[in-house]
């Protein structure tokens, strides 16, 4: 598949100014884990020897034993619920059944744990994750009642509570259809400082998604000053479409492929690290104007959907940023509308996109 190239963005009706902040701090892999220290000896023991072959031993079937099953993965930091699983293979079947474990205890009684079921996972892989197959995109809906936009943070939330079940209709049959699993999407409203399994972050910080959960800043947002980020409904609608492209990625296993990527690259600071960060966030951004295509048929009003493109287009690194990695405000703008016009996930794979168009 040759690299997906986005859409050349046209002349802005404004040229975007800096916002305060871009899309908060970045990911928890700044360092690598040093190496485990060595046990000392205490002398050549005859026992300890004879210990040591008979654990070789058993540890040499069990690395055969182990490689002769699936790698799964279902760890706090990316399962966040207990029927969520990731694979590393991905999977054919789309039809759900049952297995039932026996095995025997100490006393030599056979006992059976609960049936565990086969459906759709996750899997671990960037730009040839199924979620790029053909013919996926955001499905189009009827309508999407919003209520009036009150900026309080009891206004947003219900605001944001309203455009989420439209933007669930609109992904689960691709989801679905790429044969991944599907669970609607969390919304915590941030007003103090808490933690999550992400990290720690305040009110005054950007949104934050983690776990297959939004965590949204309403006081950052109501008080984002600059001409170009307008306090309009169209904002907070730009804003969650983004936040929900981080959802649809880790539904789909990238969130998780490019965590491991960049760890193994050395950091998410490293160089590499920037490139696959980037990488990530653009096509958050690409599906964010994918979510926004659907909702322009009439679903909303055209001017919440103009400045929801806008919005998006205005934010990325600027000079004044330690880092680089969210892609520059071009390349965000390039990339929404790449999103909005195609409304194809093939067409937001920036995973194999130049490094330019990911610059």
């Amino acid at each position: 598949m040759p690299p997906a190239q986005p859409w050349q963005q046209q002349p802005p009706m404004a040229p975007p100014q800096p916002p305060p902040a871009n899309w908060g701090p970045q990911p928890g892999w700044g360092q690598q884990y040093p190496p485990l220290p060595r046990k000392k000896s205490k002398g050549p023991l005859i026992a300890g020897v004879l210990i040591g072959v008979v654990l070789l031993g058993v540890a040499t079937v069990g690395i055969v034993a182990a490689t002769n099953m699936r790698k799964s993965v279902n760890d706090s930091a990316y399962s966040g619920y207990s029927s969520y699983t990731y694979s590393y293979e991905a999977t054919t079947t789309t039809t759900t059944s049952t297995t039932t474990t026996t095995t025997k205890s100490s006393s030599g009684k056979s006992t059976s744990t609960s049936p565990s079921k086969a459906g759709p996972k996750a899997v671990i892989a960037l730009g040839d994750n199924p979620i790029h197959g053909s013919g996926l995109g955001a499905f189009t809906i009827d309508g999407c009642p919003l209520p009036s936009m009150d900026y309080s943070p009891g206004g947003q939330d219900q605001f944001l509570r309203a455009a989420l079940p439209c933007i669930e209709a609109m992904w689960k049959p691709s989801l679905q259809k790429a044969n991944l699993p599907y669970q609607p999407v969390e919304l915590v409203m941030v007003t103090s400082q808490i933690t999550n399994t992400c990290g720690s972050m305040g009110p005054d910080r950007t949104a934050m998604y983690c776990d297959g959960t939004i965590y949204w800043t309403p006081n950052h947002y109501a008080n984002e000053q600059g001409s170009a980020n307008p306090n309009h409904p169209g904002k907070y609608l730009g804003q969650l479409a983004h936040e929900y492209g981080h959802h649809i990625q880790w539904l789909s296993g990238i969130l998780r492929a490019s965590s491991q990527a960049q760890y193994e690259k050395g950091g998410w600071d490293t160089e590499p690290g920037l490139d696959l960060n980037r990488r990530k966030e653009l096509q958050a951004t690409c599906f964010g104007g994918m979510t926004l295509a659907p909702l322009s048929h009439g679903a909303v009003p055209n001017d919440v959907i103009s400045v929801a493109l806008a919005d998006a287009g205005s934010r990325g690194d600027y000079p004044i940023y330690p880092n680089r990695d969210h892609g520059a405000p071009e390349r965000n703008a390039a990339w929404v509308n790449h999103g909005f016009r195609t409304n194809e996930t093939s067409a937001c794979n920036t995973w194999l996109a130049s490094a330019a168009d990911v610059s």
